[in-house]
């Protein structure tokens, strides 16, 4: 190997190790549990980065960035997530069959999270349901361009256009037809050789680069909640500019729990909410495990009270209750709620009681669920996450 590729080599190597750093930002550094799971996210990230680190404008597809697998982030257990490189003076074709999802949602946006990427504002959205969608809910949708003679719908493409993020939303898990997409560009060839030696290098160099940098926007989350007083206490987002979407609302904090206790999330729901969810991530921002845990609840899910309202419970051990958040084991990580589409955004009520009093804190109706019972929902959930579409 030349001397200069095998430098090369090691330059990207010596930038991903100085991501180490960023250990610093745990909660307990010297914590060699919490250490050993910070080394895992930085594989994770590497892995995530390079799900977009070639993707090319002139051939665009929608492609996962996160999972799963990849469960960065707060990945929300009820989308399935796709990224796809645009240019923003091209023009693209996109087609497919919506499927029975909640909601489909293309987010253009002028920067994001991937590696070859800075942050960036949204600089259009596309609910699918307001476009033009045939008896079996196909679509067929031109961006960018002049108008053209066609017969599905038409959208003007922002210069500053980089990106299109995907999102598509399922209440009931791996019931109905999921979403069906292509996007093409269609104002040349399809083609090309192979990516140029100094490209691939490029792209390399920004993705060595990004494993620091996605550290740094992960374990940042939690650093910033807890050193601002989020700490069994929720604040109020709309990750506007930074992935959220438009008419989404956010409740976030830490949940922190000492032996014996349990904590009751009590929330009134919006009268008219086209979509809401309410799940744990672990102290590094992953979601929990929510195919083998029940960290995640949906509108379909979860069990409403007979007041209408919706009370959860995080506890270590299995509490009995339908809306149980299982944290996997953990005493702190990260609890997020969203509101999309909602006629008003209520505020949920954290609560901390003896987790041997939790009934005499609940509904006197509130059912109780057996262990033979939650077996079975958790297997229940287990197949249904398996039979839909994952990434």
């Amino acid at each position: 190997m030349p001397i200069s590729e095998t430098s090369q080599w090691r330059a990207w190597l010596e930038r991903m190790v100085g991501a180490e750093g960023m250990l610093d930002r745990l909660a307990d550094p010297d914590d060699p549990q919490a250490r050993a799971e910070a080394h895992r996210l930085l594989f994770a990230i590497l892995a995530t980065g390079y799900q977009t680190a070639f993707a090319d404008p002139d051939h665009p597809d929608f492609v996962p960035s996160v999972s799963s697998i990849l469960n960065t982030v707060g990945v929300n257990p009820d989308f399935i997530y796709g990224a796809a490189r645009i240019d923003g003076s091209g023009v693209y074709r996109l087609s497919g069959t919506r499927g029975d999802g909640v909601f489909v949602f293309l987010d253009l946006v002028a920067g994001g999270l991937g590696p070859m990427e800075d942050l960036g504002p949204s600089v259009g959205m596309i609910d699918l349901d307001a476009c033009t969608l045939g008896p079996d809910g196909a679509f067929d949708i031109v961006l960018g361009g002049e108008r053209p003679d066609h017969a599905g719908d038409w959208f003007p493409l922002d210069p500053r256009a980089v990106t299109i993020g995907l999102r598509h939303a399922y209440y009931d898990w791996g019931v109905g037809r999921d979403l069906r997409i292509a996007i093409e560009r269609v104002d040349r060839r399809v083609g090309g050789g192979p990516v140029p030696a100094a490209e691939i290098v490029h792209r390399l160099d920004r993705l060595s680069a990004f494993v620091e940098r996605y550290a740094a926007f992960a374990l940042g989350y939690g650093q910033r909640q807890r050193a601002q007083g989020f700490v069994n206490r929720l604040e109020y987002d709309d990750w506007a500019g930074r992935g959220g979407v438009a008419g989404q609302h956010y409740y976030q904090g830490i949940f922190r729990l000492e032996p014996g206790e349990a904590m009751i999330i009590d929330t009134a729901v919006p009268d008219q909410v086209r979509y809401w969810n309410v799940q744990l991530n672990d102290p590094l921002w992953n979601t929990i495990d929510w195919m083998n845990h029940q960290s995640s609840l949906n509108a379909a899910q979860a069990r409403l009270d007979g007041d209408g309202r919706f009370r959860a419970v995080i506890a270590l051990d299995d509490p009995g209750v339908p809306n149980w958040l299982d944290p996997a084991g953990r005493n702190e990580g990260s609890l997020m709620l969203r509101w999309t589409g909602a006629s008003s955004v209520p505020e949920p009520t954290l609560r901390i009681v003896p987790a041997a009093e939790l009934r005499s804190h609940l509904p006197a109706d509130t059912p109780l669920v057996t262990p033979e019972q939650r077996d079975e929902m958790i297997r229940n959930r287990r197949r249904g996450a398996q039979w839909r579409r994952r990434w």
